[in-house]
C-alpha cells in the first residue's frame, strides 16, 4: 500500500529543461507530455515561444515550460530570446540542464551550468539521447556530467525510446512544493491555439531547407474561422530576403505546396478537424535586427 493521502501532499509546480540548442528538450516534453506539444526540428534554435505543458498525476501536476535554447546572441531577436530564458529561470521550482550522452561536455554546457549556480531553483542534470551510446560511453559521461556542477540528481534519459522517461519525472514531481492542482484537468498547454499552428507551419517550412534559413523564418497566424467541420486558417511565412522566398516557395511552388501539406496534416491532429489552409510567403527586410519588426511578428 502507498502512503495516505495525508501522508503524501499533493504537488504542482513549474520545471523546465535548458542547455545548448539541440541538446534535446523539446522532444523531451513532447516524450514526457505524449502530445507534440513543441514543435521539433534538426535544426538548432527552433523553439522561439514559451510553451507550457501540463502533465497531470494523480498526487501531482508538472507543468512544463519550453525556453529557447540559450547562445551567445548575434542579432536583436537572439538578445531577447536569451532574456526571455532567464526570465523563465527565475520563475521555475525546477530546472533539468540537458546535456546529450553522444556529445562531449563542452564550453556551452559549462557556462550554462554556471548561470543555473545562482537560482533558486533546484537544478538536476538530464543526459539525454542515450540511445546513442553504448554503456561504457554512457558511464563515462554520467561521470564528466556530475563534475560539472552541484546537481540535486543525476537522471539518463531517452526520449526517443521513452527510456527512464517516468523515472525523470517522478524526480522532478518530488522537487515540487506541496501545492493545489494550478491548471484544471482537461488542460494540455495554456497557449493559444494560434501560436502552436503556426510553429507547426513554421516547423514545416523549415524541414529540408538549407542551412542559412532557419532563423529567418516566423509565421503568423492572420485568421482561424471555423466553418463547421472544417477550419479556415490564413497564414504568412516571413522571410528576410527575395532569394529566401524563393527557397521556401520551391520550383513551380513545388516546396511551399509540401509545407502546406506537412503541415495540414499536422494542424489537422492538434485541432482534431479537417483543415484547409492558405499560405503566403512575404518577405519582411531584415526582420531580427528590426525592433517594430519583431514587435508586429510576435517577439
Amino acid at each position: 500500500m502507498t502512503g495516505s493521502p495525508q501522508e503524501r501532499p499533493y504537488r504542482a509546480g513549474f520545471a523546465c529543461f535548458v542547455g545548448r540548442p539541440n541538446a534535446g528538450k523539446s522532444t523531451l516534453t513532447n516524450a514526457i507530455v505524449g502530445q507534440k506539444i513543441a514543435i521539433t526540428s534538426n535544426k538548432p534554435q527552433t523553439t522561439r515561444h514559451v510553451i507550457r505543458a501540463v502533465l497531470h498525476r494523480p498526487d501531482s501536476q508538472l507543468v512544463l515550460v519550453d525556453t529557447p535554447g540559450l547562445h551567445r546572441p548575434r542579432t536583436l531577436l537572439g538578445e531577447r530570446l536569451n532574456d526571455l530564458v532567464r526570465q523563465t529561470w527565475s520563475e521555475v521550482d525546477v530546472i533539468g540542464l540537458c546535456i546529450p550522452a553522444d556529445e562531449p561536455v563542452g564550453r556551452g554546457d559549462r557556462f550554462i551550468s554556471g548561470e543555473l549556480a545562482e537560482l533558486k531553483a533546484t537544478v538536476l542534470a538530464v543526459v539525454t539521447k542515450t540511445d546513442l551510446v553504448d554503456r561504457q560511453r554512457l558511464a563515462e559521461q554520467l561521470l564528466a556530467v556530475s563534475q560539472l556542477g552541484e546537481f540535486a540528481d543525476v537522471v539518463p534519459v531517452s526520449a526517443v525510446s521513452g527510456h527512464q522517461i517516468d523515472t525523470l519525472v517522478d524526480v522532478m514531481t518530488g522537487y515540487l512544493p506541496a501545492s493545489p492542482q494550478l491548471y484544471p484537468d482537461d488542460m494540455l498547454t495554456d497557449d493559444p491555439e494560434q501560436v502552436l499552428v503556426a510553429e507547426l507551419i513554421r516547423e514545416a517550412a523549415l524541414e529540408g531547407v538549407r542551412d542559412e534559413l532557419p532563423h529567418s523564418i516566423a509565421v503568423v497566424v492572420e485568421e482561424m474561422i471555423p466553418e463547421g467541420q472544417l477550419m479556415r486558417i490564413y497564414a504568412d511565412v516571413y522571410v528576410e530576403r527575395p532569394s529566401q522566398k524563393a527557397i521556401v516557395i520551391g520550383h513551380r511552388g513545388s516546396r511551399l505546396k509540401e509545407v502546406g501539406t506537412t503541415a495540414r496534416r499536422q494542424i489537422e491532429e492538434l485541432l482534431g478537424t479537417r483543415v484547409y489552409l492558405d499560405l503566403h510567403v512575404r518577405v519582411a527586410k531584415d526582420w531580427q535586427r528590426d525592433p517594430k519588426q519583431l514587435r508586429k511578428l510576435g517577439f
